[in-house]
């Protein structure tokens, strides 16, 4: 399962990251700039450390995982 990661920082100056499963491929930079805008300006979520404040980065993150039998 891939997900899109999205880094911002906090006023306190730590990385929070909110993650979306299933994100459309290919993704398109344009409009992750725009979300992520969209975010800050809101003020859409909040963290721990304070209201979010500037864009850190983005990136798909895909994990894969293997069941061991052992039976």
């Amino acid at each position: 399962m891939k997900k899109l990661e999205l880094k911002f920082t906090n006023q306190e100056g730590k990385i929070v990251t909110y993650s979306l499963d299933n994100p459309v491929e290919p993704v398109n930079v344009a409009d992750v700039h725009a979300a992520m805008d969209e975010i800050l300006t809101h003020n859409a979520f909040s963290s721990t450390g304070g209201d979010l404040v500037a864009k850190k980065s983005a990136r798909l993150v895909e994990r894969n995982v293997e069941d061991i039998d052992l039976a």
